[in-house]
């Protein structure tokens, strides 16, 4: 039988030190661009937000396309707009390398005439494109926060990562939005985050579930990962519950559990899909807490084949693959729990969750 590769998700001082961080300590350059660009990397700081209404805005910055890594830099932001009405809106903007800009040293990526830039604590972001334009201000109302040392690391060298970094997992919003057909003043909650590897996420992940929610006074970031099957399906938690401000605990104490419901198969992707994903929780003081996430209607869905043209889709079509993206949004549910009954149930209707679908379907049937 053949040995399943190594796959971990590090929080000891040794790993601490080698990756030049600090526990429980985020500073301002791990916002900043982490990889040089070369083969097999990418990097992208995403942002989103939700309105009283029910608008959704989502702005990403990309080094390069993350299923095209082992390309060259290629510049591009994105924007979609959902409207309370559910209309959506989106725009691309490409850029040359000389006309982009990352910087190592915070965060300040800007890509033709669209930029983030912030310092952990205050962010402006804007999107120019031919037919939408945004001016967002992203204030963090929770600090920012990684999941124990950051990477999961794979290979029994460690030499593979992907990483991640909510630089603000809850903040308060300011937007002014441009679109065909109308302009929109927007206040809101809003999330941003950082992600990079050095080798494509088809290799490392088989799927995830991530989602965010707003819920009253609660925050809270979720992700269930399950690895490639070379890596023995390992799965991995990343979560963080805050209130008011304040983060309650979050997944380096491993009582996450993770509990999907109400399965049925995407007919566009063909992929298995949960209408209702439950997470349970215990915190570092014994304070127990359920999250529920169900589904409403879906934001997007994308097969990444679709994205992809000429010899590098023929090339996809012959070794079968079959990624896809999934984003949903609906409720968002957290229950306090005593000796098994609830304490305390609050519902928000503004949450907003995904799945990342790389592998071939049925991992989760093994």
């Amino acid at each position: 039988m053949k040995k399943n590769l190594q796959a971990i998700h590090p929080d000891d001082d040794l790993h601490y030190k080698k990756l030049g961080i600090k526990r429980n300590a985020i500073e301002q350059w791990e916002d900043g661009m982490r990889t040089d660009g070369s083969k097999g990397t990418y990097e992208w700081w995403y942002f989103d937000s939700h309105y009283p209404d029910g608008t959704i805005l989502v702005i990403f910055f990309y080094s390069k396309s993350p299923i095209e890594v082992d390309g060259p830099i290629k510049p591009i932001s994105t924007i979609e707009l959902t409207l309370s009405d559910g209309t959506k809106h989106s725009e691309e903007v490409y850029a040359t390398l000389e006309e982009s800009f990352y910087s190592k040293e915070k965060c300040d990526v800007r890509i033709g005439e669209c930029y983030i830039e912030g310092d952990l604590k205050q962010y402006n972001i804007v999107f120019k494109g031919k037919t939408m334009s945004a001016k967002v201000s992203l204030t963090n109302t929770v600090p920012a926060w990684r999941s124990q040392c950051g990477p999961i690391l794979f290979g029994d060298n460690e030499e593979y990562y992907f990483n991640w970094l909510p630089a603000t997992p809850e903040g308060n919003v300011i937007a002014d939005v441009k679109y065909e057909g109308g302009t929109l003043h927007l206040e809101g909650s809003g999330y941003h985050d950082h992600n990079w590897g050095n080798i494509s996420m088809l290799k490392l992940m088989h799927h995830w579930y991530w989602g965010r929610a707003k819920i009253g006074n609660y925050k809270v970031i979720s992700s269930w990962i399950t690895a490639e099957k070379k890596y023995g399906y390992k799965e991995f938690d990343v979560f963080m519950l805050a209130k008011d401000g304040e983060i309650l605990g979050d997944n380096s104490n491993h009582t996450l559990k993770f509990l999907p419901t109400d399965e049925y198969i995407d007919e566009h992707t063909g992929k298995p899909v949960y209408g209702k994903v439950i997470y349970e929780y215990e915190t570092p003081v014994g304070e127990y807490y359920r999250i529920t996430y169900k589904r409403r209607s879906d934001i997007s869905k994308q097969n990444f084949i679709d994205l992809l043209s000429g010899p590098v889709k023929f090339a996809a079509k012959l070794i079968g693959f079959s990624g896809s993206y999934l984003r949903f949004e609906g409720s968002a549910t957290i229950e306090k729990l005593e000796n098994g009954k609830v304490i305390e149930s609050v519902t928000e209707d503004s949450a907003v969750w995904e799945l990342m679908y790389f592998g071939k379907s049925g991992a989760d049937k093994r």
